[in-house]
């Protein structure tokens, strides 16, 4: 795994933890959450993609879940099945409050991730875990809209090939406002406690 896969996401929870620290200069928190709080900072869950089923799906058929939205693909040697596995044990830690929430990994690979592919992939880590596949510039187009980047590296002798991918963990409630920013490095007990409060709450504003 190339360093700089995890670069971005460290450049990108710099930025905003300091915007989120001057904006709480005129606003109070209205849930005491521990991870990177983007509320404001970063656009609604919006896209247009097929799910791991083959269905045309958009951000709006996610509201009323609490989404983790992650970007990877299924080749990744360690990043990404380290993830979906962390992600798992948080569901399982949450216990029937997880059904409220759906873990949605898009493909940065789309020249070899199909949705049959992506489906037998995430079902392997969680029954919570949708696969999402587009387009190139579909999925390209998402990626820039939460700041984030992927590049696939030049193919080996025998035609593999990775793709280098920023590795953050986007948090959206139920209403599919960004609330929270998290790296796979970030504390688990701190990921369970937010998703436990918008869970919970229901919280959307």
């Amino acid at each position: 795994m190339k360093p700089r896969r995890w670069l971005r996401p460290a450049l990108l929870l710099l930025l905003l933890a300091t915007g989120v620290l001057l904006g709480a200069c005129h606003r109070g928190e209205p849930l005491p959450l521990r991870l990177t709080n983007i509320s404001g900072h970063m656009p609604d869950l919006d896209f247009k993609l097929t799910d791991d089923s083959g269905k045309a799906v958009t951000g709006a058929d996610y509201r009323g879940k609490v989404v983790l939205l992650y970007f990877g693909y299924t080749h990744c040697p360690d990043v990404c099945p380290l993830t979906l596995a962390q992600l798992h044990v948080v569901m399982q830690r949450l216990g029937p409050l997880a059904d409220g929430a759906r873990i949605l990994f898009v493909s940065v690979d789309p020249a070899r991730d199909t949705p049959a592919i992506m489906h037998g992939y995430v079902n392997a880590f969680d029954k919570r875990a949708v696969g999402l596949v587009g387009d190139a510039r579909s999925v390209e187009a998402l990626s820039k809209r939460y700041r984030s980047a992927f590049t696939r590296e030049p193919s080996a002798a025998d035609g593999s090939y990775e793709v280098s991918h920023s590795s953050a963990i986007y948090v959206f409630d139920r209403g599919g406002r960004a609330r929270l920013l998290a790296t796979p490095s970030a504390s688990q007990d701190d990921l369970v406690h937010d998703l436990h409060l918008l869970l919970d709450t229901g919280a959307t504003s």
